[in-house]
């Protein structure tokens, strides 16, 4: 199933590839602040910054989750050092998209956010999902992986969990459209069956230390 690690590129190489992911992954947001600075953010500005960023949270965070299964199946692993930037900026989109629905919508007013949680239940897996995404950018560091051992992979584990309740929140939002909630869902399930299926068919064994890069 594995292809020869052959072709890996420098470290200078691998740089410019972060350096150009880095950018990539600003220009959601910066089309945001375009289209404001254009007047031009269509006649509900607050739903289209909250969906917008609610998208790429879940975009990144899929891209994140395919990252191993493309070492699986190609054996290079040089993009895994790509899976922190990418994990912290999905939860970087995932805080814009909460910080504009508790500001912007309800301005802080937590009575009523506690309200609308009760009436409708894909807020409620959309808080869950952060809640989730919480631990796993703060203890996406070397030294909380140092810290935390074994405790650290059990840990981030938890990804795959984040994504299922991610689709399901976008799920339940889109109501009736559920085209691209079920695209995504399908591709988390291919990513997860790949990961599955290397599980059970591997014979070398695991290694047991953290590789020094984050899951999330």
């Amino acid at each position: 199933m594995l292809a020869s690690n052959r072709h890996v590129p420098t470290k200078k190489q691998i740089n410019w590839v972060k350096a150009f992911v880095f950018m990539l992954c600003l220009v959601p947001l910066m089309r945001l602040f375009w289209l404001g600075f254009q007047d031009n953010l269509s006649a509900n500005p607050i739903e289209l910054i909250e969906r917008s960023t609610g998208f790429w949270a879940l975009f990144i965070l899929l891209a994140t989750l395919s990252l191993t299964p493309i070492r699986l199946v190609t054996g290079r692993a040089w993009q895994l050092q790509l899976r922190r930037m990418l994990g912290l900026f999905m939860f970087f989109y995932a805080c814009i998209h909460l910080v504009i629905y508790v500001w912007l919508d309800f301005s802080f007013d937590w009575n009523a956010i506690c309200k609308d949680i009760v009436k409708h239940p894909r807020i409620l897996v959309g808080f869950a999902a952060f809640i989730l995404a919480l631990p796993l950018a703060l203890t996406s560091t070397n030294s909380m992986m140092r810290r935390l051992r074994e405790r650290w992979r059990q840990l981030h584990q938890l990804v795959y969990l984040l994504a299922v309740l991610a689709i399901v929140h976008f799920w339940w939002l889109v109501k009736k459209d559920i085209r691209e909630p079920l695209f995504y869902a399908l591709v988390l399930c291919v990513l997860l069956g790949l990961r599955i299926h290397y599980h059970f068919s591997k014979t070398t064994k695991p290694t047991g230390k953290p590789n020094g890069i984050s899951k999330f």
